[in-house]
C-alpha cells in the first residue's frame, strides 16, 4: 500500500473573522437562525458578545446554521 503524499502536511484551522454586523448586502435565510446568504454562497454569523463571528463558506444553509450551533456550544451562548 502507498504511504499518503504530504503526511507531516500543518493541519491549518479556522479561525472566525468578528465584524460589528453582518453585511448590508447579505440576505437572511428563511427558516434559519443565524445563515445568510453571501455571493451565492451561504455564512453563518454568530453574534457572541458585541461583535458576531462570521463563518467559512457553505454551500448548503444546513452545514451553516451546524457549524452555529457548534460555536454556540463551545462558548456557552444561548
Amino acid at each position: 500500500m502507498k504511504p499518503f503524499r504530504q503526511q507531516n502536511r500543518r493541519v491549518i484551522s479556522y479561525v472566525p473573522r468578528v465584524e460589528p454586523a453582518p453585511p448590508d448586502h447579505a440576505l437572511k435565510v428563511d427558516g434559519f437562525r443565524d445563515v445568510w446568504q453571501l455571493r451565492g454562497k451561504y455564512v453563518a454569523f454568530v453574534l457572541m458578545g458585541e461583535h458576531f463571528r462570521r463563518s467559512p463558506t457553505f454551500t448548503v444553509p444546513e452545514s451553516a446554521q451546524r457549524w452555529a450551533m457548534q460555536i454556540r456550544q463551545d462558548g456557552d451562548i444561548e
